[in-house]
């Protein structure tokens, strides 16, 4: 079955109790592209992704994945899936490629394509030096890159990551977004919740912020940031006798109260006028003799978008339900 969209939701409503978890969820992801999901704790992020994987049945409202509806046709839906947790779940006692080999039979692929499934995941994820030591024994990197393999042995068109590089170093984080990319690029499908914002703007076509189990703003991360102020100059100058003069000129240009750092000697200002702007403050500083060591245009980090959107730092969401569990993966077809 096919369809434009891998992943469509329309007012997902969940409860627990007396608690919403969910109140009107709208969602729709274009097939072959990565949407992120951002929140913070308790939002309902969780809660939506399972429901979007079967894990979980909303109270109302509907959702399809890979064209099937969760509801009526879970099973359908479960062997067009896969779903990374937060938390590795492949097995240290085994080498790499024997847990690849085992979630391959457990797929009812038969012992020969398992194995052949297995070698092509183990060279595409950079581990075939590594497939036949334990498990135990890889880096956390080599371990995540592993449990993701494992999640693609049955070739799911729509792939579901919670938190994918939590508790990676930035070089084996950098190392999995160039496999994600790949993945995409052959017509995968992504949704990923992730507390790492420069990670959902590296990777997303599309950021979706859930707060109070409602969607907030959606959009790519220049369209979010274009929300809480647009792009922002800002200057330091070389000496502290001169950041007065220069704040005024910055305010002046902008007409904008910049917010400052006197130990920085530092001064932002938002502008509506961008690089026009910014050649007035340059050539008015110029003129009044001011020193700077950096002057630039810049827009808000996803950071401030979402700190603006929601009143919350980004934050770990490990649990929005009460029945959720970190160590959940589709394991049979």
């Amino acid at each position: 079955m096919s369809t434009d969209h891998a992943i469509s939701a329309t007012g997902l409503v969940k409860r627990y109790g007396a608690k919403t978890a969910l109140t009107g969820i709208d969602l729709a992801v274009p097939t072959g592209t990565v949407t992120s999901v951002l929140g913070p704790n308790g939002a309902g992020k969780t809660t939506a992704v399972r429901i979007l994987t079967t894990l979980s049945v909303p109270d109302e409202g509907a959702a399809t994945v890979a064209g099937f509806d969760v509801t009526t046709h879970p099973t359908e839906v479960r062997r067009r899936i896969g779903l990374t947790a937060q938390d590795t779940t492949v097995d240290g006692l085994l080498t790499g490629r024997q847990n690849l080999v085992m979630i391959g039979e457990l797929h009812h692929l038969g012992r020969s394509v398992a194995q052949r499934r297995a070698d092509q995941l183990l060279e595409e994820f950079s581990l075939t030096d590594a497939a036949d030591r334990l498990v135990s024994g890889y880096s956390g990197g080599m371990r995540r890159r592993l449990d993701i393999a494992a999640t693609l042995v049955a070739d799911p068109e729509v792939l579901f990551l919670d938190e994918p590089t939590t508790g990676l170093d930035p070089r084996a984080r950098n190392e999995l977004w160039d496999v994600l990319d790949t993945l995409v690029d052959r017509g995968t499908t992504i949704l990923l919740t992730t507390q790492y914002l420069e990670e959902a703007d590296r990777l997303a076509d599309d950021i979706v912020v859930v707060d109070h189990g409602r969607i907030i703003a959606q959009g790519d991360a220049r369209s979010l940031k274009r929300q809480v102020g647009g792009e922002q100059i800002q200057l330091i100058t070389t000496r502290a006798e001169q950041f007065e003069a220069a704040v005024a000129i910055l305010a002046n240009a902008t007409g904008a109260q910049p917010t400052t750092d006197l130990t920085a000697r530092s001064a932002t200002a938002t502008t509506v006028d961008g690089v026009a702007a910014l050649a007035t403050v340059a050539a008015t500083l110029r003129d009044a003799g001011i020193a700077v060591d950096d002057l630039g245009l810049r827009q808000p980090t996803l950071d401030e978008v979402f700190l603006t959107l929601t009143g919350s730092p980004a934050d770990d969401d490990p649990a929005d339900d009460p029945s959720s569990s970190s160590n959940h993966r589709k394991v049979a077809r």
